[in-house]
């Protein structure tokens, strides 16, 4: 499955190194419009906090472009070197302390301003040293590092840390799956990180699947190994109540349901992302664009989501 992925996910518009500072302010901006840093708690103004190539002696100085899987890993080769989904602006003192450690788990060591740490590994598996990002964040870099295992899996056995286990796969380490799929299951999608996913796919054109399907990592990795995927797999038991009419549909469904905030999204029946959006209450969706066939409709709310088949029939 990983490496049926990877020809879904790994082909991308590939961004120059240069092209990233542009790229975050419209991947990783704040609601207040100003840097999304993941490792500190500083106020950075993009362009004007970003590293120009000195200084960094303290936190809150400056931010610059951090490969979140340490680009000596894979010997600063293109494209992983600019890829966007692993690619986050972060404040450069702490970027700097975190050097190419692998993330871990740790009780102690230094802590940062926003409560991430560096220390000696607490996680069973490793004794190493390893940087620790706060629990808010850890799924995010959990579903990262499934994201580069998946989409390089043609390259990702030469790749060289002890997060990697030298192999196509499980490509991560023992002790590295086991703390990733429990960041994964802990630390659930959050807005930022399914608003951060847009854009990037508005800017390279491709999707990380562990965040749209978090589930799949289980079935790569985990307690579903060996089972077979599909959009319906692993959410019969957080059930959203609705209905869809008419189906067969021609021009327009209407979803209705109890449930308040949710959202909902299509595919077709390979699994692609055909259209997305936010609904509130009964809601009347256009499927003007669909041609006809069959498709999947997936209703969400918080964690619950729901899967139903439905008909285009212009």
């Amino acid at each position: 499955m990983k490496t049926a992925l990877a020809g879904v996910v790994g082909v991308h518009t590939e961004r120059t190194y240069s092209d990233l500072w542009t790229d975050f302010q419209t991947t990783d901006k704040r609601t207040d419009g100003k840097v999304w840093d993941m490792y500190s708690n500083c106020t950075f103004t993009f362009g004007q906090n970003q590293d120009s190539g000195s200084g960094g002696t303290a936190e809150c100085q400056y931010y610059n472009r951090e490969h979140s899987m340490p680009n000596s890993w894979f010997n600063k080769a293109y494209p992983m070197y600019s890829d966007l989904f692993h690619m986050y602006p972060t404040d450069k003192f702490v970027n700097n302390q975190r050097g190419n450690y692998p993330l871990g788990e740790t009780s102690s060591g230094t802590v940062f301003g926003n409560g991430s740490k560096l220390g000696t590994s607490s996680f069973a598996g490793y004794s190493g040293t390893v940087f620790e990002p706060i629990n808010e964040y850890k799924g995010d870099f959990a579903r990262t590092y499934f994201y580069m295992v998946t989409a390089y899996d043609d390259k990702v056995a030469n790749w060289v840390s002890d997060q990697l286990a030298g192999n196509q796969y499980p490509a991560l380490s023992t002790w590295s799956v086991a703390l990733f799929l429990k960041w994964n299951s802990l630390d659930q999608v959050s807005e930022k990180e399914t608003n951060r996913n847009e854009a990037v796919y508005g800017i390279q054109h491709n999707r990380n699947p562990f965040i749209d399907h978090p589930e799949l990592a289980e079935f790569i990795w985990g307690s579903r190994k060996g089972e077979l995927w599909s959009l319906t797999s692993g959410v019969d038991e957080l059930k959203i109540n609705f209905t869809i009419s008419p189906n067969p549909v021609r021009n327009e469904i209407r979803i209705s349901t109890e449930e308040s905030d949710i959202s909902y999204s299509i595919y077709n029946l390979n699994g692609q992302l055909l259209q997305e959006n936010n609904l509130n209450g009964n809601q009347v969706i256009s499927v003007d664009n669909l041609n006809n066939g069959m498709y999947l409709i997936q209703i969400r709310s918080g964690n619950c989501r729901t899967v139903q088949k439905f008909v285009v029939n212009h």
